[in-house]
């Protein structure tokens, strides 16, 4: 498609440093942003992009969170037998892990696409794979029914999952920041960042429900409950489906193609991203590297660490879950909406520095035993997770050109979830058993220094025009 081309220098800039938020255009550009945009200008409204938005980040988020409360409370015992208990819980988290390592490979695929032929389409794309991988796992047999074949069919749904998250969150937080003005761009990009505190919600509760209908540990449960929740996804797809499909592509998108002269060469967006603003894509996989290891040590890890370890029934560390997610939620809302005033960075830092004192401690608290500690302790977590998670949205798209943002910010919020998302939770349980609960706060602890000084590097970007 020849409209969708660009030369290699177009839109040309520099992101801008801490101490300016002002862009470098080349005489290319000035030329090539003279020209008339498109003359039909969309109909959507930004409102409505928003709740299109966190409607898909939802349902894709469910998909994701389903997995990561099975993986904590029934895979080892129905993919993993013969392992034993300790092993068995390994094993599953490495499963849970290999999502994060689809994620970047996801997305360059789909980021390549959603530069190239629009962000709607691309999004359609992800929502389909996520619920046909998802659903199929809610159909998969057992070990004892089909033996070895079982765990390795989940680690290839598993890698679906993943594959179709890499290229979901950067193109649904692009829809709403592209859409939105410029003055209120981290209030309208929460409205996606809200969808993991819903799923969270929608996931923890159909597991509370069908463990309630079922029985918590009878061989019912174990055969078909657990099952429910990843069929009920298809109802939700077909939701998030008309949702996209009533949209239109965004405004600065448009504009971009059809500013792009027909006969340029067009270099691949994940080569241009890489070449143009590495630096961006490495210091954003760091500085949210915290905020991974935060969230899901906080929504998987902490849920099998509340059964298995603390000897809390399952009702009891759901309902936790629910009421963590609301108290993220809340954070993520109030942060997105304040980093408009102060900017996204210095929101961020602010939970990296709290992040480093609270993870020291976070297993010592947790090992008291105590009920109302682990429901404090969940809340805390999550909290200081959504305080950075909520600037997030708006911070990627504003660090990346147009003509490779879908890419670039797709990579560096999917190599921080490698990084953190992936690691913590895989390396908790033997460190655990090594050294004790207090090497998993340090762990965490380092992550998160990893963060403050990536995050100091970063410049501010709230300013920052989208149509560069």
């Amino acid at each position: 498609m020849s409209w969708l081309t660009y030369r290699p220098d177009h839109f040309a800039r520099s992101v801008p440093s801490s101490r300016s938020t002002m862009t470098t255009v080349s005489p290319d550009d000035a030329t090539a942003r003279s020209v008339t945009p498109p003359t039909t200008p969309p109909t959507t409204s930004v409102r409505k992009v928003a709740v299109a938005s966190g409607i898909g980040t939802t349902i894709e988020f469910y998909d994701f969170f389903i997995y990561g409360t099975a993986a904590a409370l029934v895979f080892p015992t129905v993919f993993f037998p013969a392992l034993g208990a300790t092993a068995g819980t390994v094993a599953s988290f490495a499963t849970f892990a290999v999502a994060f390592i689809a994620r970047p490979a996801g997305a360059v695929l789909f980021g390549h696409f959603g530069d190239r032929i629009g962000r709607k389409r691309t999004l359609i794309s992800t929502l389909l794979l996520m619920g046909v991988s998802t659903f199929v796992i809610g159909l998969l047999p057992g070990a004892e029914t089909i033996g070895v074949a079982a765990p390795i069919i989940l680690v290839l749904l598993r890698f679906g999952q993943g594959f179709a998250v890499g290229g979901e969150w950067a193109g649904a937080t692009l829809l709403t920041a592209e859409y939105a003005p410029a003055k209120r761009r981290g209030f309208y990009a929460m409205f996606p960042q809200l969808g993991p505190s819903a799923a969270f919600i929608l996931s923890s509760a159909t597991f509370l429900v069908t463990g309630s209908v079922f029985g918590d540990t009878n061989e019912t449960f174990l055969n078909y409950g657990w099952r429910i929740p990843f069929l009920f996804s298809a109802v939700l797809v077909l939701i998030g489906l008309y949702m996209r499909l009533a949209i239109e592509e965004t405004p600065v998108f448009r504009e971009a193609a059809a500013e792009a002269p027909a006969t340029a060469a067009r270099r691949l967006p994940v080569l241009d991203a890489w070449h143009v603003q590495k630096r961006e894509v490495l210091l954003a996989a760091g500085a949210l590297a915290s905020l991974f290891s935060l969230f899901y040590m906080g929504t998987a890890y902490l849920t099998s660490y509340g059964t298995k370890t603390l000897g809390f029934d399952r009702p009891f560390v759901l309902i936790t879950g629910i009421v963590g997610a609301v108290v993220f939620g809340i954070a993520i809302a109030l942060s997105a909406a304040y980093s408009d005033r102060v900017g996204r960075r210095r929101v961020i830092l602010v939970s990296c520095v709290v992040a480093v004192p609270w993870t020291l401690a976070l297993f010592p608290i947790l090992d008291t035993g105590s009920a109302g500690l682990y429901v404090l302790a969940m809340c805390i977590t999550l909290t200081i997770f959504g305080i950075a998670y909520g600037p997030t949205g708006a911070l990627l798209p504003e660090l990346f050109q147009t003509r490779f943002r879908y890419t670039g910010a797709g990579l560096g919020y999917n190599l921080a979830g490698v990084l953190g998302g992936a690691i913590p939770p895989l390396l908790a349980a033997p460190l655990t058993a090594a050294y004790g609960s207090i090497s998993v706060g340090v762990m965490l602890a380092v992550l998160s220094v990893l963060s403050i000084g990536c995050t100091l590097k970063l410049t501010e970007t709230k300013d920052v025009s989208m149509r560069a």
